[in-house]
């Protein structure tokens, strides 16, 4: 046996078994943990070189993936990433230890490279934070990063990762040498500038390279879809959606419901959430801001001088004093259990194609047993993967 959760997420139906120990007093019985047993496991080439047992890498998304999902994630035998908001280095320092006292397994920190006002939130001081913490993983999304972050970090024996919406980005980023792409397609949600399906981008980075893992990513959310991204080339799955309706992720409940009651085209990409990032593409839910604006980004009253508030949320959730600030309107603020206000005017970044796979909220650590050991009896019998059947235009 490799390990338990050790209670701590709540296992399927068919792993349930009698709690002996619960008298008939107990308000509730008290689940037995979900153990991830040596013949659970999923080979791929990213499992071999991580030494996890399963190829499931959960997205590391700003403000939602904090450490409680991060842990749950590699607890669980996947990998979890922390999403890097716009927050100080020593901020990022106290979530490492957070991480790094609650699991041994490995994981990984994701960074936004998108600019505002001509600077980057992501720093150099980030990049030392990782390196002094002995960080596994780290991960760009958004633009590349300077080749001398790259050569700092592998020079510490950290591997580096790159999301690419493209070929020409893939390319650019195994000029830099790094260890690792994820291929994120049209169907990915929040910051995305793909204009190609996932499997399809899938293929195109395989036939680029055959030196380091390439993973899928979007319109990942259930075992079938994860088995046809293996089958089609990838070395693992970057699971954002499907994570961000697990319990232990920081997102607000109502964003949760969401993402379980939407469908495949419930989601728009759009600029509208452009006052932090102006100009970069975001997939989202389609509520009442953007049904107003996708389509006619241009006329978008901003930056205004006196934003329209639209509610409050707490910088530096999970942190002593993280400070109360206000969500001004068309701003990237993904709503979290600390943010109150008008939720129709807010950004909660989803994919359609993954909503039309999920059901219910359910703990991270169930997510990843049950998604990748569904993916591995349908890749035991692999008739029809061979299609894009599962390429939905709408995201």
């Amino acid at each position: 046996m490799n390990g338990a959760n050790d209670g701590r997420f709540p296992p399927s139906s068919r792993e349930s078994e009698p709690d002996d120990e619960r008298s008939d007093s107990s308000p509730e019985p008290r689940r037995p943990p979900i153990y991830v047993l040596e013949g659970n496991t999923l080979h791929t080439r990213l499992t071999r070189e991580l030494g996890v047992n399963y190829p499931f890498v959960s997205d590391g998304m700003a403000f939602v993936s904090l450490p409680p999902l991060v842990i749950a994630v590699s607890e669980a035998g996947g990998v979890g990433m922390l999403g890097a908001a716009p927050e100080p280095a020593d901020v990022l320092d106290v979530r490492l230890q957070t991480i790094q006292a609650g699991t041994r397994r490995p994981f990984g920190v994701n960074f936004l490279m998108a600019q505002r006002e001509g600077r980057h939130s992501t720093t150099r001081e980030h990049i030392e934070v990782c390196i002094a913490r002995r960080v596994p993983i780290v991960s760009f999304h958004g633009a590349l990063p300077p080749s001398e972050w790259v050569a700092a970090l592998r020079a510490a024996g950290i591997r580096v990762w790159v999301q690419a919406p493209s070929g020409d980005m893939a390319r650019q980023a195994l000029s830099l040498d790094v260890d690792g792409l994820i291929a994120q397609g049209r169907q990915a949600s929040g910051l995305n500038q793909s204009t190609t399906p996932t499997l399809a981008l899938v293929r195109e980075l395989r036939a680029l390279t055959d030196s380091v893992p390439v993973l899928a990513a979007g319109g990942i959310a259930d075992g079938l879809s994860a088995a046809r991204a293996l089958f089609h080339g990838a070395d693992g799955v970057w699971v954002g959606t499907r994570m961000v309706a697990s319990v232990e992720a920081h997102a607000h409940p109502a964003y949760k419901q969401r993402i379980v009651d939407g469908d495949a085209g419930d989601t728009d990409v759009t600029t509208v959430f452009g006052r932090e990032w102006p100009g970069h593409r975001m997939r989202v839910l389609r509520n009442r801001v953007v049904r107003e604006w996708t389509g006619r980004e241009g006329r978008v009253p901003m930056p205004m001088a006196t934003p329209e508030r639209v509610g409050t949320t707490r910088l530096f959730p999970g942190t002593p004093g993280g400070p109360l600030v206000d969500v001004p309107r068309h701003s990237a603020f993904v709503p979290t259990p600390d943010t109150e206000g008008d939720l129709e005017e807010m950004a909660m970044p989803a994919s359609g194609a993954s909503m039309a796979r999920i059901e219910s909220v359910l703990p991270a650590g169930q997510i990843v047993v049950e998604l990748m050991e569904r993916a591995r009896r349908v890749l035991a019998d692999p008739h029809g993967l061979d299609a894009d059947a599962d390429e939905d235009g709408r995201g």
